[in-house]
């Protein structure tokens, strides 16, 4: 089966970026002149990616209007003979085809998830979180697809980070590895550095396969809190099932943590052709002592 649908859940209220983020979505902050949620568009696409699915909360609009038309925008953009910029809003606008579907109450990812089930159907498909971004060639999403073509299985992004932070991530026990690849044993939910089993984190992409998805529906109905997450529903399914994690290769942002934002825009600032080379410059001529 190809993955051809991406869910991205942008339902959260963002407020670790407060005030920034008490009008604006978080995932509509921009590195350099591009919206954070837009680089997974572009890596969702360019991943072979032909449906996306946004979970929305009521209170962001924001997100809808940037990636359908705006017909006033895109005819004033026209009038003033300004064909660059509108050639670059319409092509965001006809990357893929958009569904936007609303999370009444923030009762975790894995209930986002389940939001989607009327356009999901039966398909397997791709999770995207808005806080992690990727500079990686081919992209992210791909890298994963290609272990799912392999293994018809349900694969995780990972990357590696230092014992002191696993109390910040979801972490997994690999059962068996190779290179990159780790078959997965079991999963734990931010453990302290003393109870983690690895330092191999997860970091926000996912492809879910339909059994997978009915393991994460039937955890549904045995929360205790209300509260649903990805990694409820993959706890009981890698019991009997096998789940992947791969070390994705490429340069790792989390843009939902203030400094990773802040290295999310200078590192793509230095790759901007316009400005990369002043931006080098200016960072040379800094007094850092």
């Amino acid at each position: 089966m190809k993955i051809k649908k991406a869910i991205i859940p942008v339902a959260g209220l963002g407020t670790r970026f407060f005030p920034a983020t008490k009008a604006i979505a978080k995932e509509m902050l921009p590195i350099v002149d591009i919206p954070c949620v837009q680089f997974l568009v572009e890596e969702a696409v360019q991943s072979g990616i032909e449906e996306i699915i946004f979970i929305v909360s009521e209170d962001k609009p924001q997100i809808e209007k940037h990636f359908t038309e705006q017909t006033r925008l895109n005819e004033l953009l026209k009038k003033s003979g300004k064909t660059r910029e509108l050639a670059h809003l319409q092509d965001i606008e006809n990357r893929a085809h958009f569904h936007f579907v609303i999370q009444d109450k923030p009762l975790g990812d894995g209930h986002a998830i389940l939001c989607a089930t009327d356009i999901i159907k039966d398909d397997d498909f791709a999770v995207l979180f808005g806080d992690d971004i990727y500079d990686s060639n081919p992209p992210a999403l791909k890298q994963l697809i290609k272990i799912y073509e392999k293994h018809n299985s349900p694969v995780i992004s990972l990357q590696k980070v230092s014992k002191s932070e696993t109390h910040k991530y979801g972490i997994i026990d690999p059962k068996k590895s190779q290179d990159r690849l780790h078959e997965i044993s079991k999963l734990v939910e931010k453990p302290s550095p003393a109870e983690a089993p690895s330092n191999l984190a997860i970091t926000g992409k996912y492809i879910i396969t339909n059994n997978l998805y009915k393991s994460l529906q039937q955890a549904n109905s045995h929360t205790k809190d209300g509260e649903l997450r990805i990694i409820d529903g993959m706890k009981k399914f890698v019991k009997s099932s096998p789940i992947y994690g791969y070390e994705i290769e490429g340069d790792h942002f989390d843009t939902g943590d203030k400094l990773g934002y802040l290295k999310a825009i200078i590192h793509f600032g230095l790759k901007n052709k316009t400005m990369g080379g002043e931006l080098k410059k200016h960072l040379k001529d800094l007094d850092l002592k």
